[in-house]
Formats: C-alpha cells, sequence, structure tokens
C-alpha cells in the first residue's frame, strides 16, 4: 500500500514575519471594533446613535409596547417570488434563478402609530423577506414615496426634531418645519411630489420604491448599481374617500382581494448609469435608464400582524444575499441600526401586546 503523501513542511515564521501577521491581525479586529464603535456612537457622544434616532420616533408617535417604532401599523401577507430570469446575467442570487422563492411580507404605515387611521398618510409601504432554498436571505423595505427626503440620517433625525411636540404646548411648532426644508433644497423632489400624492384606495393597487441603490453582482464578479420596486397588476378603478371608509379600510380590501385570488407585482430593477448617484435616496436618477422586470411577486394569503410570520422578522434592508450588495448609501446603516434597536424594544414587550392580553373575537 502507497502510503499517502504527507503535506511539505512549512518552514516556520520568522520572529519579523510573526510580528507583521500578528499586527494584521490585530488591525482587522481594530477595524471591526472601530466600526461598531462609530455606529454605537461611542467615539462621540455627540454622534447621532440609532437609540437616540428610534427615541425621537416614540417622541412623535408616543410609545406603544410591542409594536415597530415606525410603520407600526400593517398586516403580514405570505407568497412567493417567480423569476424570469432576466436578472441572471447581472446578478449570482439564487432568487433569480430559482423558479419560486418563498416570501413573507408586511404592508405598513409609515407612523408609529399602530391606531392611525389609514387616510392619515398618503405614503404606504412594503417590507419582504425571500428565502432561498441555500438558506440565505434577501429583506428589503420598499414605500410608495419615490424619492426620500433627504440623504443623510442626520438630515432624518433633525426632520423628526423639528416635528416633535413642542413641551410647552404639547405640539409641534408650526415653523419648524418649513424652517427646514427651506434650509434643506434636496428634499424639493419628495415635497413635489407630496403635493400631488393622494392615499392609495388599496395595498394591492400600489406601487412601491426600494428607494436606496444597491449593487448587483454576477458569476464574474462585476456590479451593477440598480435600484427596485414593484409594480402592480392591479389598478383602482377610481378615486377613493379613504377617510369615509372607515379607519382600517386597506386591511379589509386585502382580504376582499385575496379571497378572489392572488395579487401580483412585477419586480422592476432599474439599471444605473455611471454617474449615477448611488449614495443619495434623495436624488431620482434619470427616467431613460434601461429598466429589466426580474420577476414577479405573488401574494396569497393575509395573516394578523400581532400572530403572524411577519411579526418577529427584522426587514433589515443589509441582510443581502450572495449575489447582491450594498451600496454606499449612509441611510443603510443607519436604518440598519435603527431597525435593530426598535426590534429589540418591541420583542421585549411582545407580551404587552393588546392580543396577548385578551383573547382574540
Amino acid at each position: 500500500m502507497v502510503a499517502p503523501l504527507s503535506p511539505p513542511e512549512r518552514p516556520p515564521l520568522s520572529a519579523a514575519s510573526l510580528t507583521l501577521r500578528l499586527a494584521a491581525i490585530v488591525l482587522v479586529v481594530a477595524a471591526a471594533a472601530a466600526a461598531l464603535a462609530y455606529v454605537r456612537g461611542s467615539f462621540d457622544p455627540q454622534r447621532l446613535t440609532p437609540s437616540a434616532l428610534v427615541d425621537v420616533l416614540e417622541t412623535n408617535n408616543g410609545v406603544h409596547p410591542g409594536f415597530r417604532r415606525n410603520h407600526a401599523k400593517g398586516v403580514c401577507v405570505i407568497g412567493y417570488f417567480q423569476s424570469s430570469g432576466e436578472a441572471r446575467a447581472y446578478s449570482s442570487a439564487q432568487v433569480f434563478s430559482e423558479a419560486r422563492t418563498p416570501v413573507v411580507g408586511r404592508f405598513a404605515l409609515p407612523s408609529g402609530n399602530p391606531y392611525a387611521p389609514d387616510s392619515s398618510v398618503p405614503i404606504r409601504s412594503l417590507a419582504l423577506r425571500f428565502l432561498q432554498a441555500n438558506g440565505q436571505q434577501w429583506r428589503t423595505g420598499m414605500n410608495s414615496m419615490p424619492v426620500f427626503p433627504v440623504g443623510s440620517p442626520e438630515a432624518f433625525y433633525q426632520l423628526q426634531q423639528a416635528s416633535s411636540p413642542d413641551p410647552a404646548t404639547g405640539k409641534p411648532d408650526p415653523s419648524k418645519v418649513p424652517a427646514f426644508f427651506a434650509a434643506h433644497p434636496e428634499a424639493t423632489p419628495f415635497l413635489q411630489w407630496v403635493k400631488s400624492a393622494k392615499p392609495s384606495a388599496s395595498y394591492a393597487s400600489e406601487s412601491y420604491n426600494g428607494i436606496n441603490a444597491f449593487y448587483l453582482v454576477n458569476a464574474s464578479g462585476q456590479h451593477q448599481a440598480v435600484r427596485w420596486g414593484v409594480v402592480p397588476e392591479a389598478r383602482d378603478a377610481e378615486a377613493v374617500d379613504g377617510a369615509a371608509l372607515g379607519a382600517d379600510y386597506l386591511e379589509q380590501d386585502l382580504l376582499r382581494r385575496l379571497a378572489a385570488g392572488p395579487l401580483r407585482w412585477r419586480l422592476q430593477i432599474t439599471l444605473a448609469a455611471p454617474g449615477d448617484p448611488t449614495n443619495d435616496a434623495s436624488k431620482a436618477w434619470p427616467a431613460d435608464r434601461p429598466v429589466i422586470n426580474a420577476g414577479t411577486l405573488v401574494l396569497q394569503s393575509r395573516q394578523a400582524q400581532d400572530s403572524g410570520e411577519c411579526r418577529d422578522i427584522n426587514y433589515d434592508p443589509l441582510i443581502l444575499p450572495s449575489g447582491i450588495q450594498a451600496s454606499d448609501d449612509p441611510l443603510l446603516a443607519a436604518r440598519s441600526a435603527a431597525y435593530a434597536s426598535s426590534y429589540l424594544r418591541r420583542t421585549s414587550e411582545v407580551s404587552q401586546l393588546p392580543s396577548a392580553q385578551e383573547p382574540h373575537p
């Protein structure tokens, strides 16, 4: 019997080489610790921290134990994504090559008040978790607005502060929000959209935009900057006065539509050109950029948000599979950190949810 070959022995490291290797390890660990300290605000007490961002949302919306600090009012939806194959050339992510990928989603209103009437804001949101067969996940949160009001976490925090109630009156100072927007001209595209935006009559007939930029990465390692969104097959027949339909008409409409059959959206991915901004969600890309149809999102059923599968999902936008990478947009890291802070708070309070204390009717 021929003995297996032994691997060649490596020469012992010299003292200098060992020192360099240890120094490199220390630098990697220090860099990781520095990144964590930066996010947590350990370097600078004045730095915006995830807790401060969540705190101001609580100040503006009140504290509702067990609920998300933003997008508090929502409903779980279950379905799948059916790939068209058009994104395979741009991304190695399994979601774009498999025929079907299970999805757990959540429709919601962008408010921290879980009891707000559906007509109180013109914006709707849709969060999705794609669970690939290889165990990797893609989580994304999208909104019906086309751009974000501002491009930095600090500016968003300042906007929330401008909206905070004055301790003396219990109401926001009416001069602060206009003053904020006057000092932030980057918000002009968002304000122009708000002027004409009308609350949708249905979650099912709304388009939802990812807003932040990401990169698709293919098997050859090529990167393509993109933004994504979903466009519905369903359309509203006519404008509807949501206030006249009651406080919870969106979920009621969703139930009615799902009873008639699955709801569908096309996942459209916009391909950036060189020079298109990837670090500023307040800036739209030119309308002539190529758009691919990556596939169809199919939603089949609804679940209550206090007991459904979406309840315990943190729709962190930085949970991405191989083949999709984050861009340099600073809002992504801020959203991820703030979502984690909110998640820890609400999951520690879940026993205080109304449904945990009272039987369902």
